[in-house]
């Protein structure tokens, strides 16, 4: 569908973000992504609406409730169809974080001590520290470790770590910090050849093109619904197969409510409800770039994706490639996008200069950035790095330009370790 003399059109995207309008945000470069998005108008006006016209217990009779438990299925059933997934196969819940915490507790149910469990040490913690607590209850934890010197996993390291004990596999899609794609479609055939279920984290991977969850084959996948431009959300998607297995986690009158079982006190309802903003923006997109072009929703959110990937890659590789030329500064991760293979979250270390240093000389600059361990000290401690002082962490998305990464280039030309 998508040809290849089509560009996003970035201007029309800036458009739809009320932000870039704001003076106290449009003074910024904003390279803060991965730590949250901005909303475009269309969440706004759809939350805006909830509070002000249906801010009622929603699913009674009169119209108001009526409404308001239409509005939140609607959103559920759109966002199911933009990850290509069943409705009863995702859950909305506050964060990333308290989804796999939950998810991680049913699951202990499935295992038995001596069982064995394997996570990364490239993970953002909450794909990770829920699966550790098992240990608690017997299971035996594995770290499928990184290579030291690329940052990279191996899945020939993994082969070595599976065993007919295995029996969870916790992964992340993308790193937050070293950005690079992980084959999870591969991870996860290879996986299942040992009858073992495999958790996906696509925090890092959902804002620059949200995932066929069904062409992957993981069981279960996570992302962050207010890093991919909607509220502070978290979306757990799990096969219905699986799911019906697992102990109920809410009231004892929900027994057997598939997938509100795994949703502790349900959704909250004006930000579920506004996730409808975010499928009109994308929708928006693609009538925008495509028009006359008829499309399924998947459909609409592949060719989106595909012009995101070429945007994104366009701005991220002139910053990689100034980067390779500085024998001071320490990236982490690939050099360059390349059939995409590498999220433009691009993190970095500076010889003879702190990462707190360089973060506050960069918003000095007009930089929106910071430095952290981004919940991923584990992967920080693999490379040597100062967990407490951590990396500078430039992420970008599809609404930033080409522009921002000339003015990010020349900050850093500013600065020397």
């Amino acid at each position: 569908m998508l040809s290849n003399n089509i560009s996003l059109d970035v201007d029309y995207v800036k458009a739809q973000f009320p932000a870039f309008s704001d003076p106290k945000s449009s003074k910024w470069s904003f390279f803060e992504n991965a730590g949250g998005s901005y909303v475009p108008t269309n969440v706004i006006e759809h939350l805006n609406h909830f509070m002000t016209s249906t801010k009622v217990q929603p699913y009674a009779e009169f119209d108001t409730s009526a409404i308001a438990g239409d509005n939140m299925d609607q959103a559920t059933k759109l966002f199911a169809e933009m990850i290509n997934a069943k409705t009863d196969e995702i859950i909305i819940g506050g964060s990333t974080t308290m989804n796999m915490y939950v998810l991680s507790n049913a699951m202990s149910s499935l295992l038995k001590p001596g069982d064995e469990v394997i996570v990364t040490n490239q993970d953002h913690e909450a794909n990770v520290g829920a699966w550790r607590r098992l240990a608690k209850h017997g299971m035996i934890i594995k770290e499928w470790q990184i290579n030291p010197e690329t940052a990279e996993l191996n899945i020939n390291d993994l082969k070595v770590l599976l065993s007919e004990k295995t029996r969870i596999v916790a992964v992340t899609h993308c790193s937050n910090i070293v950005g690079s794609i992980n084959d999870l479609k591969s991870i996860a055939k290879l996986v299942h050849e040992y009858d073992a279920y495999i958790v996906g984290d696509g925090v890092s991977y959902a804002p620059h093109g949200f995932p066929d969850v069904k062409d992957l084959d993981v069981d279960f996948y996570a992302f962050s619904l207010y890093k991919t431009f909607g509220p502070h959300l978290g979306l757990l998607y799990g096969k219905k197969e699986i799911l019906r297995k697992l102990p109920n986690q809410n009231h004892e009158f929900l027994e057997g409510d598939v997938p509100y079982t795994l949703n502790p006190g349900g959704p909250n309802h004006e930000e579920l409800s506004c996730l409808i903003g975010v499928y009109e923006y994308f929708n928006n997109l693609y009538l925008h770039h495509f028009p006359g072009q008829d499309a399924s929703t998947r459909g609409k959110i592949e060719a989106v994706n595909e012009l995101i990937a070429k945007h994104e890659m366009e701005i991220a590789n002139p910053l990689l490639d100034y980067i390779n030329t500085r024998d001071d500064i320490n990236l982490i991760g690939k050099n360059k996008i390349s059939n995409k293979d590498r999220a433009p979250t691009i993190a970095f270390t500076m010889n003879n200069k702190s990462s707190n240093e360089l973060s506050s000389d960069l918003v000095q600059q007009g930089i929106a950035t910071r430095n952290d361990n981004f919940y991923a000290w584990r992967c920080l401690k693999a490379l040597g790095i100062d967990t407490d002082d951590g990396v500078v962490r430039t992420s970008m998305v599809h609404y930033n330009t080409h522009e921002d990464v000339k003015k990010l280039i020349e900050a850093l030309k500013d600065i020397r370790g």
